[in-house]
């Protein structure tokens, strides 16, 4: 009996321990929960006017890119969630011209494409609207040219919105060496 009393006790004692390990692990879970809501939020945002011709400010993506780019100074914004947010013009070597309003985050190099610019001037919101890693390899670069050249240092929005448009006006590039 009594080694039947002591498996028992062995027993109860091992599902003691593993409810306090289970409400322990489920404690962290919420406290992580709690912090999670306490990081990184992006701002409500309004869609700029359609692009004018005179605000399109051209940049190269390199060489290997298919399509020129420009940004419209008059939409390009820097808030307080460290996100950038601009209009885009692709144009294709055949003519095509596509709109976009999207945002870049320098901290952990995302982009996210809000909406597509329509002929009569008015936005679709993209389908399809999560912040998503920059592709360095891609073949347009555009994304990656925007943030290491004209609007990230390090991890960093590089700048006011006044300052990033001067450096696209003037084609100054943030890594650029100077002699």
């Amino acid at each position: 009996m009594a080694f039947a009393s002591r498996s028992t006790a062995y027993r109860y004692s091992f599902g003691l321990l593993l409810a306090c390990l289970s409400l322990s692990v489920l404690a962290q879970t919420e406290e992580d929960l709690v912090e999670a809501g306490k990081g990184w939020q992006e701002i409500a945002f309004k869609l700029p006017d359609a692009p004018k011709e005179a605000n399109l400010l051209p940049f190269s993506a390199g060489p290997t890119a298919t399509q020129r780019f420009f940004v419209d100074s008059a939409s390009l914004s820097t808030d307080k969630d460290g996100v950038v947010r601009y209009t885009l013009v692709s144009i294709s070597n055949g003519g095509a011209k596509n709109i976009s309003y999207e945002g870049l985050r320098c901290e952990g190099r995302e982009k996210r494409l809000y909406a597509f610019g329509r002929p009569d001037g008015s936005w679709s919101r993209a389908r399809s609207s999560s912040w998503e890693k920059i592709n360095p390899k891609a073949l347009n670069t555009q994304h990656a040219t925007l943030a290491s050249d004209y609007f990230c240092m390090n991890s960093t929005v590089s700048g006011t919105a006044a300052q990033i448009v001067k450096r696209l006006r003037n084609n100054e590039l943030l890594n650029a060496v100077k002699d």
